[in-house]
């Protein structure tokens, strides 16, 4: 198609996280996702490593668009000045707004939020609802103990193998835009 633009869903924290190398690498990304002409789709929040990647992007002249519930506008520091800013109602309809308008699926460093976000686009790939790429960002091996878990489920019969393989891991952010390149 013509004048499409690919978009990346960034999961991330709505803090930046005890090590500096989690900031970091939210900025890497979000100047990465410029430089490829990748729009980010993301929960439209000015704090935390969500701010981070969206500003990164803004200052590289990248594309933006955000996605937000109503009762988090203030908490999250809704970022109105995003090329799209959608108010949602609730969390459901913001996860399916941000995932629905993504190719891929990037998950940073980041708490229950982003774990949540993370397993329901999981099981949806498990489900065969999509194939979207699914790549956690595991910054100083921040997501160590969740592929630990992955395997554990599956270890134990909870799984097959083929959950494994509808994650992949980036250990920096240049090995994710290699990751990025070759899904896309």
């Amino acid at each position: 198609m013509s004048g499409y633009q690919k978009s990346i869903c960034v999961y991330c924290g709505s803090r930046d996280g005890a090590a500096p190398e989690y900031a970091q690498a939210a900025s890497e990304t979000g100047q990465m996702l410029a430089a490829n002409g990748w729009r980010l789709v993301y929960g439209a929040g000015d704090v935390g490593l969500m701010g981070r990647v969206a500003n990164a992007v803004q200052e590289a002249g990248g594309a933006t668009f955000g996605v937000i519930p109503t009762h988090l506008l203030d908490w999250e520091v809704g970022k109105r000045d995003l090329d799209h800013f959608v108010i949602t109602e609730t969390m459901h309809e913001r996860k399916k707004v941000m995932f629905m308008n993504a190719d891929a699926v990037v998950v940073l460093p980041g708490g229950a939020g982003s774990l949540d976000e993370f397993f329901e686009a999981l099981t949806w790939r498990q489900l065969k609802l999509h194939n979207k790429p699914l790549i956690l960002l595991n910054i100083d091996g921040f997501w160590d103990p969740l592929c630990d878990l992955l395997q554990h489920v599956v270890d134990n019969g909870f799984a097959g193998d083929d959950i494994l393989a509808f994650v992949q891991v980036a250990e920096d952010v240049e090995e994710l835009e290699a990751l990025l390149k070759a899904a896309l």
